[in-house]
Formats: C-alpha cells, structure tokens, sequence
C-alpha cells in the first residue's frame, strides 16, 4: 500500500489565493523556472533526485520512481521509498521541490528535505493485508471524499458512488490519518462484492465515521491564512533573522475584510470539501451568518464561504472559481469550475448550471 505525502509547503493555501482572487486579480501558477535550470525537465529532476536520496538511504530502504493516477484523471510521478519487511510505502512528490531547485536550491537540500519528510512519515510496522477483507474491521474506518462526477467518469465506472448535485459522493478505508499525511484505499466495486455491502450500507457508514474521524473546522478566512502562512514560512524557512522587528501588516482593502470570506474544512486540512456533507453543518454555518451564502470550492481540500450581503453575483463568484482553477489550483485538487448556493430557509445547497 502507498502512502501519499503532501508536497513541500512551497506555493500559497488555495484559500489566499481565492482571497488575492477577489481583491487583485490572478496571477500566473508560477511553475515556470529560470533559465538558467529550465534545460532540466521534471522528469530528469525526479531521477535525479532519486539518485541523490538512494546514496543517502540505508540498504534496506529501496527508493524508486512512482507514477500515481490521481483525482480528476490526472498523473503525479513522484518517489516512493520503500522499507524491507514494511508494506506500507510513501511515495513523496516532487513538484514544489522542482520549482524550488529551478531558483536555486540545490539537489542536495532537495535530498535531505526529502529524507527529513520521510523519517516524519515512514511506518514502523506492516499493515495486515487480510483485515481489508474483514468488513466487521473495516466498516468503522469507511470514509467519504467529494470528487468531480465529470471528470472522473472513468474512475466512477469501477467504484460505487452517489451523484450529490453535479459531483460525486466517493468511498474510503481510512488506514491512517496524521497532520503529516493520510494511508486510505478507495472502495472498488470489487470490495463491495467481496464484503457483501450496498451501496447505501457505506454511505450510511461514511455518514457516521467521517465527522468522527475528520470532524469539520469553520474558521474566518483571516484566521486560515495567518496559521497556514505562519507554518509555510516555518518549514520554507523564514528569510527574517532572529530579533528583527516584524512588518506592521499591511491594511485589508475593505472588499476582503475577514467577515467576507470563510473556509470550511476538516481537522487535517485534507479533502475537506466533504464537510459540505456532514449532517446540519451547513445549516449551523447559515445560523451563525445569519444569511444565506455562496459555497466557492476552491479544491478538493477546503471550501470558501462568502456571505450573500457582499454585493457579488453568482455569475462573477463562477468566473472567478473557473479563472483560479486555471491558473492557481492544480488539476488533481479542482473539485468545480463554478459556485454554489445554500439558502438557509429552504436548508438546501444548490447551483445554477450555465445555458
């Protein structure tokens, strides 16, 4: 099994972005490097790298080259390190490291970051294989993610799922769940065979495992950024030297003040975008905002929620989530391509398709 290890905290959370979105326009999805590194492809740079975290591992610990088929179609080649006698691997990818090598950092930094990340995630022990086909253990660990229902017509042909409005209710084996990464296997219709199981039988056991596990955050989108910003500059390194006074922060243009903008999310941060699910969340969030709202997904990790007293029209919040998808989210992580719409006294989410 595989564990995949989120990227180097290289590029900003999707939630700024939809903030810069809404009061300075988009900028580009920086991917682009100097000149001085672009004769280097990503595909060269994995190797070698890989080459550089092999002469730095122990006998026991095989690195190779790991292409995974993700969300939405897409295709991730990043390195799975792989310890003898556990059979539970995690596969790092590489891209934030790529850009970063592109303006300036060395194969070596790379190697060693590589390594610290995957002496935080590494398994101690083996997964027992066998207990995935015990349903009577499995069925407390089944969880549900939102996907794309378009873009993921493929995938859906082998998996049970349930439609929820133009996207797709989707089920997991929730193996392990830390802030450093998540170990789930998707449910295949070959599980459901083997386990004997509707597909209403998961969704009634997702329904109650998912807010246990992952249970929701609602956070004003002022609150979200300051944290992620405060641990993205932890881990990149923060250029300011000890003692040095800090910046007094710039003043919020009115238009994004922090009541504007509002993330839900759950507890890891990871696939949040189901909280839209969890029984009466929603309808709590409407209570407290006292209006209805619109419901931006701005990836498949989080949403954004703006109250409907900000002058914004549905049409203008759409092309906004279409722009950024474009230009800012990466195509494995876009959940939609327009927003939604909750109306608290119908307690119904909805969106209106485009003519």
């Amino acid at each position: 099994m595989i564990l995949s290890i989120p990227n180097a905290p290289a590029h900003p959370p999707a939630c700024q972005i939809f903030l810069s979105g809404l009061s300075a326009g988009n900028s580009t999805r920086g991917k682009n490097c100097s000149k001085e590194r672009s004769i280097m492809t990503y595909d060269q740079f994995v190797l070698r790298v890989r080459e550089r975290v092999e002469e730095k591992t122990e006998a026991s610990v095989r690195v190779t080259v790991h292409t995974a088929v993700k969300n939405n179609g897409t295709r991730r080649k990043g390195l799975t390190l792989t310890e003898k006698g556990i059979n539970i691997a995690p596969t790092i990818f590489l891209e934030e490291y790529y850009q970063r090598f592109c303006m300036g950092l060395s194969e070596e930094c790379v190697a060693g970051e590589v390594l610290e990340l995957y002496a935080r995630v590494r398994f101690r022990h083996s997964w027992e294989a066998k207990k995935l086909k015990d349903y009577g253990y499995v069925k407390d660990r089944i969880v549900y993610r939102l996907v794309n229902r378009k873009a993921n017509q493929e995938l859906l042909e082998k998996a049970p799922f349930r439609p929820f409005l133009d996207l797709a209710i989707v089920y997991y084996v929730m193996v392990e769940a830390a802030e450093s990464g998540t170990a789930a296997m998707m449910v295949c219709k070959e599980h459901q065979e083997l386990w004997q199981v509707t597909e209403e039988e998961l969704y009634q056991r997702a329904c109650r495992n998912t807010r246990r596990i992952l249970p929701e955050e609602f956070s004003a989108m002022k609150t979200v950024i300051m944290e992620l910003s405060e641990a993205f500059l932890e881990k990149a390194g923060d250029p300011k030297s000890e003692g040095e006074p800090e910046e007094e922060p710039e003043e919020e243009p009115e238009e994004v003040a922090s009541d504007v903008m509002y993330v839900l999310t759950n507890r890891l941060r990871s696939h949040g975008a189901a909280a839209v699910l969890y029984e009466g969340c929603l309808e709590k969030i409407a209570a407290e905002l006292a209006c209805n709202y619109y419901v931006l997904p701005s990836s498949i990790h989080e949403v954004i929620l703006t109250p409907d007293r900000h002058g914004f029209s549905y049409e203008e919040l759409s092309s906004m989530v279409k722009e950024i998808n474009e230009s800012q989210v990466r195509e494995e992580e876009v959940l939609s391509d327009h927003a939604y719409y909750y109306d608290r006294n119908r307690k119904e989410l909805t969106y209106f398709p485009c003519s």
